[in-house]
């Protein structure tokens, strides 16, 4: 099915022709052959591997087996996400899910290990337009820093010993756009996600976003993903609004390397 609307095509159908709501999924076609409830088994090496050589990625919990949401991003000009999500971050908990980035002919052509770093909250007009580069400045300029002060209350003094050794930052660079620009304007679009394989529950939100990345100790690759999300509506209710902005650390993952049942 078409993910444009995915709350108000399922109630219409249901409304409609009669059928009941586990009669109808809204997870078809999902990368992986994900399916919300569907169990998840990462091999976790590349992640020992990455938090070796100072990467601020989380490993995941006992619980984190299962699909509990799937969504679609869609950002402007034409670009399409699938995220599948381990952990949903409600009740105060930390996102996880995996980012899936399909290509033209839609196969599978990236897929990260995402973990939440941290959640913010723009509280006055210019924080919201520089966290959605409506001030020309802000999300989409060409490098972003982590300072070790700003982490210390997040992460014990051994992670934080491994990620800034005896530097007091971390630099990421833009990972969109002309290198040589100061400022890129960010992707923006819209996530649509549902949290039960009907469709009747889950959130929709327009996003800003912007990719970083640095080069772990190994020569690997570290991306910090930060998002402007504006909720819409929440449950079908566009009532329920508000904004945040949500710092992620990502790794990359060999598809092999991930069981999807």
């Amino acid at each position: 099915m078409a993910w444009k609307d995915v709350f108000s095509y399922v109630r219409a159908v249901a409304a409609n022709k009669g059928v009941t709501q586990g009669e109808t999924r809204a997870d078809d076609d999902v990368p992986l052959g994900a399916r919300i409830g569907s169990v998840v088994q990462i091999q976790m090496s590349p992640i020992i591997r990455a938090q070796t050589n100072g990467s601020l990625i989380a490993m995941p919990a006992a619980a984190d087996t299962r699909i509990l949401a799937v969504s679609q991003i869609r950002l402007q000009p034409d670009t399409e996400l699938y995220r599948l999500y381990l952990d949903k971050g409600d009740d105060a908990a930390d996102e996880k899910f995996l980012q899936v980035f399909c290509g033209d002919d839609g196969k599978v052509s990236e897929v990260l290990y995402c973990t939440q770093l941290a959640r913010v909250i723009p509280e006055t007009a210019d924080d919201q337009d520089a966290y959605t580069g409506v001030a020309g400045y802000g999300l989409g300029d060409a490098g972003y820093t982590l300072w070790r002060e700003q982490l210390a209350d997040m992460l014990g003094a051994a992670e934080l010993a491994t990620a800034f050794g005896e530097s007091d930052r971390l630099d990421y660079t833009r990972d969109a756009g002309r290198p040589d620009a100061q400022f890129v304007s960010p992707f923006k679009g819209r996530e649509t996600r549902i949290d039960d394989a009907a469709g009747m529950h889950g959130l929709r939100q327009e996003m800003y976003f912007m990719p970083y990345v640095r080069q772990l100790a190994d020569g690997s690759r570290e991306y910090l993903l930060i998002t402007t999300e504006i909720v819409e509506s929440i449950d079908g209710d566009a009532n329920k609004r508000g904004i945040h902005v949500d710092f992620v650390i990502g790794i990359p993952m060999e598809q092999e390397r991930i069981v999807i049942q």
